[in-house]
């Protein structure tokens, strides 16, 4: 579907944890470029697409959204799901065994980028807590008590 190996493989995990996510044609500017949500579904178009990781963390947002609210035409999220879906992405992007650099790239988050690869490389990470409490990880102690893999591993990837 993609040409970028890279946009390709993230699509294909991001549609394998149940994100619905297309090709599509963009024309109006969008606050990521390249790609757009839209009805519970990740639009991309490629030709615009300026960081293919910036896919993991709109995926991040749809996963952690309620499920009853995944759909809407436009997802709000609040300030907790915003940091949970940022480590979604950090999850994620351990899972498929990438440069973290790939999601947290200089020209996003604020310049918070390295800031949030040194931390969460540390252990000291946020929004997980949120995740633990959707069902999707456990954090080390709780992880221990229920015989599981702590963070950033997830026992689901959906809320």
């Amino acid at each position: 579907m993609f040409a970028n190996p890279l946009t390709e493989r993230l699509a294909d995990f991001i549609r394998g944890v149940g994100i619905g996510l297309q090709a599509a044609k963009l024309p109006d500017p969008t606050f990521l470029p390249g790609i757009d949500v839209r009805h519970g579904v990740i639009l991309v178009d490629e030709a615009r697409l300026a960081h293919p990781g910036d896919l993991l963390h709109e995926a991040g947002q749809l996963a952690v959204t309620e499920p009853a609210e995944r759909n809407a035409a436009k997802l709000s999220p609040s300030d907790g799901d915003e940091m949970a879906a940022i480590a979604w992405s950090w999850a994620a992007l351990k899972h498929l065994d990438l440069d973290p650099a790939i999601v947290f790239h200089p020209h996003g988050y604020r310049g918070a980028s390295q800031a949030y690869i040194e931390n969460f490389s540390l252990g000291r990470t946020f929004g997980q807590p949120l995740l633990q409490y959707y069902g999707m990880t456990f954090e080390s102690k709780k992880a221990a008590e229920n015989g599981a893999t702590p963070f950033p591993h997830m026992l689901r990837w959906l809320r």
